[in-house]
């Protein structure tokens, strides 16, 4: 099986972490007209073409004040993210875009750039997803977790750092795995999550535990929420591909799982139901709108489409 191609898991610029301890690094960057700067309000990015946004990098000069942080460097330039502070009212996105937008949004423009190759895209939708994660830390790690004392940001936004006792802290990012569960008649394993509406359905996933492999968060996951065991042979437990989801901070893991016992017993609270589907069930459930697949920003999507062999119609 070929890797999947998923929206949030490609860049095309080098993170340079060895220059973040550079000094005054942002603000020299700020003043070198090569530099490219991707503008953030809100967990939202300034974009061009509201009908197709993409995500938009403009010149230092359209840069508006906010907080400053280092993504790295492409073709010798600096690329910078400005994180414009919140208020009363939403800014006007700066010259040289058009809108805000969430990167839900952008994920279409993103896929349209891995089917073309479209490298200014990639480029700018890989700087976006890495802005957000980091711009997302900033917002929720105000203060040291020790001593409640206000942080410092340092090494150019990668850190925040404790002015009484120095100790700094730095982003972090949470492992979940998802899985297509498939059992030896080729039917996949689909489940309804007690926070969504009637007839969504979606591939089971889970955060990965302290001390736990991923192979036993798969089978755990799997087995608390719909009561199925995954196999624990070799080729039971199948790695296909990984997405950033800074939604706000996760990266998840896609797995194909082999099921070895197909009784389904929900826990009937993250999980009120699951069920298993051929591809004709599948199809006609989706076709007929009783059933709502995830939309294709996501890796569950990906992975319900990698075993269905096409593309399928209807998403939330």
């Amino acid at each position: 099986m070929h890797p999947l191609e998923l929206p949030f898991s490609r860049s095309r610029h080098d993170r340079a972490a060895h220059r973040r301890a550079e000094p005054d690094l942002v603000a020299r960057s700020l003043a070198a007209p090569t530099t490219r700067v991707l503008v953030l309000h809100r967990g939202r990015v300034a974009v061009v073409d509201p009908e197709a946004p993409r995500a938009a990098l403009v010149g230092p000069g359209a840069a508006p004040d906010g907080l400053g942080l280092f993504l790295g460097e492409h073709d010798g330039a600096a690329l910078l993210a400005v994180v414009v502070p919140d208020g009363d009212e939403d800014p006007a996105p700066p010259p040289g875009s058009d809108a805000w937008a969430g990167l839900r949004d952008v994920a279409g423009a993103q896929l349209a750039a891995l089917e073309s190759g479209d490298e200014a895209a990639e480029l700018a939708h890989g700087l976006a997803v890495e802005a957000v994660a980091l711009a997302g830390w900033h917002a929720t790690h105000p203060v040291c977790a020790v001593c409640g004392t206000p942080t410092q940001v340092g090494q150019a936004g990668w850190e925040r750092r404790c002015p009484v006792d120095e100790r700094r802290t730095y982003p972090r990012t949470d492992p979940a795995v998802i899985m297509a569960v498939v059992d030896d008649a080729d039917r996949l394993l689909l489940g309804h999550a007690a926070r969504w509406p009637a007839g969504r359905y979606s591939t089971l996933a889970g955060f990965v535990e302290a001390g736990e492999a991923l192979e036993d968060t798969v089978r755990r996951e799997v087995a608390e929420e719909s009561g199925v065991l995954v196999g624990s042979g070799a080729g039971d437990v199948v790695y296909r591909g990984s997405q950033a989801w800074p939604f706000p901070a996760s990266l998840m893991l896609g797995f194909r799982a082999r099921a070895v016992d197909t009784r389904v017993r929900t826990d009937d609270e993250e999980i009120t139901d699951a069920r298993w589907f051929t591809r004709d069930e599948l199809s006609d459930a989706v076709t007929r709108g009783e059933v709502g697949l995830p939309g294709r920003a996501s890796i569950a999507r990906a992975l319900i489409e990698e075993w269905f062999g096409a593309e399928l119609p209807g998403a939330w």
